[in-house]
């Protein structure tokens, strides 16, 4: 039924919705809804069929107001990075673009605070507080083009992740337009603030199914006054581990702790040209930021721990541009690998840090019991790891044995102790792993906050959840 709905110019639905956004701004078109199908994650698309593109909370309400109405499913989109297919249309919805509310509405250094839309870059929330001396830590590896929208909704990473934590702790309020059409305000500028429920919190992460996130209100912190950015190279992913807990166990906690495989290492190598030691077994990415002084002192003492636990080579950065390039070994790291085969499956798991050695080696391990293509790489500083799969989508035995592989080694992560996704998401491509994960009353209570919320099921049906599952 909901396949049938007429969204074709003239139609009572496409008069109701240009109404609210203007025609320039309704896309119906077979050619104009392509971009719209598919997200960042490999092997998922699905035909729009509607697409809006609203400028103003007021017409997302009417949007939302409409749907709600007449039943129709809507699917929040920004700028399409994701990598869960959360973004992935449904047959007979309208895909809601976010990306024309892009503005930063305020900068307020006298509360640390800045207040955007959900159609802003996020690299642009930095951008836009770094003439105040101060700055935005959350780094997703997409920052350059993903919104700080999507960001929320799937409560983002990112390499400084371990230092400065991740997106959620930076949200201080945000308005959301609920399945009912109305708007609410969560959270305040106040510090303190523990008035009722944390509703806010229920949203960051909900990645589209509880409301449409409209409006931000994001924590800034002090700018650093100075980095330093070191590559160590080693014999052993055990070397490398183990300097990582060293580091922690001195009580220095870098603003960036990340690792390379030798095959990752070898793709970048070969892609940006950076002068990696592409014999070794893995490499580690080491970022201190702060005070001039105390940023000096770390970086001489994660070097003498490198060197202790067996690095080949430490290489320190001599200036800015220097430690950009060096940096670059790991923000290129899936743009190279992406170069290999057909298609790159970059999953994302996270274990305890005392585990690392033990799910890197059980990634190379699964991937040669079934003869398939894995590089990995990650935040070694917080247990994210990417297993990254090279393979070609339409060889159907072959992507068989990939999905027996993801299974294997999410199995293993939850053995472990950890999750199936650390920044990622669950949407459609993590869905039937999560009840492996949660198998107490958490998953049933995850399905009533859906049901009281959006008792209809129209924001982003099939997500997380399986659109049948309703509490």
């Amino acid at each position: 039924m909901a396949a049938e709905r007429d969204f074709s110019k003239g139609s009572r639905l496409y008069e109701s919705l240009s109404q609210l956004v203007g025609e320039e701004d309704l896309f119906t078109e077979p050619e104009d809804l392509i971009p719209y199908g598919f997200d960042g994650t490999a092997a998922l698309r699905h035909k729009a069929t509607c697409v809006v593109s609203p400028r103003t909370t007021e017409a997302v309400s009417g949007i939302m107001k409409l749907a709600s109405a007449e039943g129709i499913p809507i699917v929040t989109r920004g700028s399409g990075t994701g990598l869960s297919g959360g973004s992935i249309p449904v047959d007979g919805g309208i895909v809601l673009c976010l990306v024309q509310m892009d503005q930063i509405l305020e900068v307020d250094p006298a509360n640390l605070t800045i207040l955007a839309e959900p159609g802003v870059i996020t690299k642009a929330i930095d951008d836009a507080a770094h003439p105040h001396g101060l700055f935005y830590p959350p780094d997703p590896g997409s920052m350059k083009i993903s919104t700080i929208g999507g960001n929320v909704a799937n409560n983002s990473g990112g390499l400084r992740g371990l230092k400065y934590g991740v997106t959620r702790d930076y949200v201080m309020g945000m308005e959301v337009v609920l399945p009912s059409g109305e708007i609410a305000w969560l959270g305040s500028k106040c510090v303190k603030d523990v008035a009722g429920y944390s509703m806010k919190d229920m949203f960051i992460g909900s990645e589209g199914t509880l409301g449409i996130i409209t409006k931000v209100l994001l924590k800034l912190v002090p700018r650093p006054k100075a980095r330093r950015t070191l590559l160590a190279s080693f014999d052993s992913m055990e070397d490398a581990a183990r300097t990582v807990s060293h580091i922690i166990e001195r009580q220095i906690i870098p603003c960036t702790l990340e690792f390379l495989d030798k095959k990752t290492c070898g793709c970048v190598e070969d892609y940006a040209k950076v002068g990696l030691p592409t014999e070794a077994a893995a490499i580690v990415l080491m970022e201190t930021d702060g005070p001039e002084s105390v940023v000096n002192d770390e970086a001489d003492a994660m070097a003498l721990i490198a060197e202790e636990n067996g690095a080949i080579s430490v290489e320190k950065a001599k200036d800015d541009a220097h430690a950009v390039r060096l940096a670059s070994a790991r923000r290129t790291a899936f743009s190279a690998l992406a170069r290999i085969r057909p298609t790159t499956i970059l999953e994302d798991v996270t274990v305890p840090r005392s585990h690392l050695v033990e799910i890197v080696s059980f990634v190379e391990e699964v991937a040669a019991k079934y003869d398939l293509d894995i590089a990995t790489f990650g935040h070694f500083g917080d247990g994210n790891v990417h297993p990254t799969i090279l393979t070609d989508e339409t060889n159907k035995e072959e992507m068989e044995r990939v999905e027996h592989a993801l299974s294997d080694i999410f199995d293993k992560t939850i053995e472990l102790g950890g999750t199936i996704t650390g920044e990622h998401g669950v949407g459609l491509a993590k869905k039937p792993f999560l009840p492996r994960q949660l198998i107490d009353a958490s998953y049933q209570l995850l399905r009533q906050v859906k049901g009281a919320i959006d008792p209809q099921g129209l924001l982003n049906p099939g997500k997380i959840f399986d659109q049948a599952e309703k509490s």
